[in-house]
C-alpha cells in the first residue's frame, strides 16, 4: 500500500485547459463558416456597410479631386484676375473719373498683363428706354443696363461672340455709335443676326449692333448689358458720376500681385491714391472653404450610410444568436465559456464589417477614378484614406455585434438546450 502512488489532482489551470479552449485559428474558422453558412443573408447585412465605406472613399477622392480642379481654374481665371476702383479723388475731391483717355494703353505697358480696361454704368434717364424696330422676342419691358466699356475691357473679359465682333480702338477713338449685346439681350430684343446692322436706340440715340456675346470668361453680368465704347458713352452721357470707373485687368499666371501693386502708380503717377486695386483672393484659402463644405455635406452621407451598415449588421447578428440557441447552449454544455461565446459572434461581425470595407473600398476607388476619366480630371486619392477605410468598416463591424455577442453569453446553457 505504501508502494503505490496516489494520483494527483489536476491543477487548476490544467482544468481550464482541458475544459475549453478557443485559438484565433478556430475563431477565424468559425467566423467564416457562420458567414458562408447563409450567402445571401451575409451579402445582404454587408451591403449597409459597403455604401458607407464606398460613399466615405467616394467623397473623400472627389472632393480632393475637385479641390484640385478648382484651384486649376481658380489659377487660370481668378487668380490672373485684378480690378482697380476709382476712387473719385478723396478729401471731398468728388473727381467724376480719374481714369485717362489712354489707360488701357498706360495699363498694358506693364509687364504681365495681358488686357486690361476701364468700364461703367451708364445712369440713363427714366425716359430713356431701349428700344429697337423689332419686336422683343418675349414681349418684356425691362430695361437692360447700359454699360460703359473700353476695347480693353471688353478684351479682358475674355468675349466668346455668337455673331459679329466687339468694338476695337478705332471706333472708340472716333466715337462710333456701335454696341455689343448678350444672347439674352439679343433675344428679348429680337435681334438674330447682325449681317443686316440692326440698330438698337437707347432713348433716341441709334447703336448699330455689331456683335453679339454668346459667354465671357470674366464679368458674366455683363452678358444681359448693353456695352457701348467709353468715348461715346462720355460724349453723350458725359463721366460716371456717382457711379464709379472701375478697370478689369487679366495678367498671366502668377503676375496679379504685382501688377495690383503698380496699377496705381502706372495709370496715375501723379496722384495714385485716386485709385484702390483690388488683388485676387487667396487661392488656398478659397480652395480649402469649398473643399471643406464639400467634405462636412457629403462625409455626413457617408456616415448615415455607415450608421445604416452598423444597425443591420447588429439586427441580423441578433436574429443569428436567437436562431442558434441551441447550438450555443451545447457549445457551453461542451465547456465553452461566456467569452468564447462573445468571441464567435464578434468576430463574425467584424468579418462582415471587414468584407464589406474592402468591397465598399473597391467601389469607392472605382467610382472616383471613373468620374476622373469622364471628366477628364486627375483622381486624387489620399493613401492614408483608403489604408483607413477598411478598418472603419471592421470596426463597424466590431461595434455593431457587441450586444449581440454580450447577449448571446448571457444565454443559460440548460435553458438554451432545451429549445
Amino acid at each position: 500500500m505504501t508502494g503505490r502512488r496516489r494520483s494527483r489532482p489536476p491543477r487548476k489551470h490544467d482544468m481550464k485547459g482541458r475544459r475549453s479552449g478557443l485559438t484565433a485559428h478556430d475563431l477565424l474558422a468559425e467566423a467564416l463558416a457562420g458567414v458562408l453558412q447563409r450567402p445571401a443573408r451575409s451579402a445582404l447585412t454587408a451591403l449597409g456597410t459597403v455604401l458607407g465605406v464606398g460613399a466615405f472613399i467616394a467623397v473623400l477622392g472627389l472632393t480632393g479631386t475637385a479641390a484640385s480642379q478648382i484651384d486649376g481654374r481658380f489659377s487660370r481665371l481668378t487668380a490672373t484676375e485684378v480690378t482697380v476702383q476709382d476712387t473719385g479723388g478723396g478729401d471731398g475731391a468728388h473727381i467724376p473719373l480719374s481714369f485717362t483717355p489712354d489707360a488701357d494703353q498706360r495699363i498694358a505697358a506693364l509687364n504681365g498683363v495681358t488686357a486690361g480696361g476701364v468700364f461703367w454704368k451708364v445712369r440713363l434717364r427714366t425716359d430713356q428706354n431701349i428700344s429697337t424696330s423689332l419686336v422683343a422676342a418675349d414681349g418684356s419691358g425691362a430695361r437692360p443696363q447700359v454699360m460703359a466699356a473700353s476695347p480693353g475691357a471688353l478684351e479682358a473679359t475674355g468675349p466668346h461672340m455668337a455673331q459679329g465682333k466687339t468694338f476695337d480702338a478705332f471706333h472708340d477713338r472716333e466715337h462710333q455709335q456701335v454696341a455689343v449685346i448678350g444672347a439674352a439681350t439679343a433675344n428679348r430684343l429680337g435681334i438674330n443676326d447682325v449681317q443686316s446692322q440692326p440698330a438698337i436706340f437707347i432713348g433716341t440715340t441709334p447703336f448699330t449692333v455689331i456683335g453679339i456675346l454668346k459667354d465671357v470668361d470674366r464679368k458674366p453680368d455683363l452678358l444681359m448689358s448693353v456695352l457701348i465704347p467709353r468715348s461715346t458713352a462720355e460724349r453723350i452721357w458725359g463721366p460716371p458720376g456717382d457711379d464709379r470707373a472701375t478697370m478689369l485687368i487679366s495678367t498671366r499666371l502668377g503676375a496679379a500681385t504685382q501688377i495690383a501693386d503698380e496699377a496705381a502708380l502706372a495709370l496715375r503717377p501723379d496722384h495714385p491714391e485716386y485709385f484702390k486695386a483690388l488683388p485676387p483672393p487667396d487661392p488656398k484659402t478659397l480652395r480649402s472653404g469649398v473643399g471643406g463644405d464639400l467634405s462636412s455635406l457629403f462625409l455626413l452621407l457617408a456616415a448615415v450610410c455607415l450608421v445604416i451598415g452598423a444597425v443591420g449588421i447588429a439586427n441580423t447578428t441578433l436574429v443569428a444568436v436567437m436562431e442558434r440557441t441551441g447550438e450555443i447552449g451545447l457549445r457551453r454544455a461542451l465547456g465553452a465559456r461566456g467569452r468564447h461565446i462573445t468571441m464567435q459572434f464578434l468576430s463574425e461581425s467584424t468579418a462582415l464589417g471587414l468584407i464589406g470595407g474592402l468591397i465598399g473600398t473597391s467601389i469607392g476607388t472605382a467610382v472616383v477614378v471613373s468620374v476622373s476619366a469622364a471628366r477628364r480630371w486627375t483622381p486624387v486619392l489620399d493613401p492614408i484614406t483608403l489604408a483607413a477605410a477598411p478598418v472603419l468598416g471592421l470596426a463597424t463591424g466590431l461595434l455593431a455585434g457587441l450586444y449581440p455577442a454580450w447577449r448571446a453569453s448571457r444565454i443559460p446553457p440548460a435553458e438554451a438546450l432545451r429549445r
